[in-house]
């Protein structure tokens, strides 16, 4: 019987991000900082599962072009959470391009991460969490990062990676049951989400 699938909690409605969002477009600077707490641990969680070393520049440089180009974005908390992911993704990309490296390390070189049995929870180290996300193939790694560090709806995550909805469901749920084999356990979701950012 294969792993227990997990729906991520994706905010519908998020009062506090819509409101912070309208207000930032208005260009109030504590707005803006609100905004930054509220999408930065989901972003760079996404980060330091795709890129690993480099997280926090890249991080910064989307966010410059996200400030420069936030007056002219329309849409909701939810779509702004997707078009941050989009400009996040798109520097990562551009990283990865430049050192010219595979996202993932050789596997004998990646520290191991014991199996657990606990019933409740994972709790991972970031380090342990990143290790385990590079032995996935970057593909099923991003579409696992961004339905649950940045809480992306599956149709969002196909905008963002630019790939059919079907084709990201089967790369969350191929890399949803490889997670839960190397973890040795089913809480993917709290145990990923956690380790790398995102707020609870």
């Amino acid at each position: 019987m294969g792993p227990r699938r997990h729906a991520p909690r994706v905010p519908a409605n998020d009062p506090e991000l819509n409101t912070a969002l309208t207000q930032a477009q208005c260009g109030d600077e504590t707005a803006f900082a609100a905004l930054h707490r509220l999408l930065q641990p989901g972003l760079l969680g996404y980060l330091h599962g795709i890129v690993g070393e480099g997280a926090e520049d890249i991080a910064a440089a989307a966010w410059r072009e996200i400030a420069r180009d936030l007056p002219r974005f329309r849409g909701d908390g939810q779509g702004l959470r997707g078009w941050t992911a989009s400009i996040t993704r798109r520097h990562a990309l551009q990283h990865l391009r430049r050192r010219d490296a595979s996202v993932r390390s050789a596997e004998g070189d990646l520290p191991e991460v014991a199996a657990t049995s606990a019933p409740a929870r994972v709790m991972l180290s970031a380090e342990s969490a990143r290790a385990v996300l590079a032995r996935l193939p970057r593909p099923q790694a991003e579409a696992v990062l961004l339905r649950h560090a940045i809480l992306l709806d599956e149709r969002a995550v196909a905008r963002v990676m630019r790939r059919p909805r079907p084709v990201v469901r089967v790369l969350t749920r191929r890399g949803m049951g490889s997670l839960a084999r190397l973890l040795g356990s089913e809480e993917v979701p709290h145990a990923v989400a956690r380790s790398l950012g995102e707020p609870r």
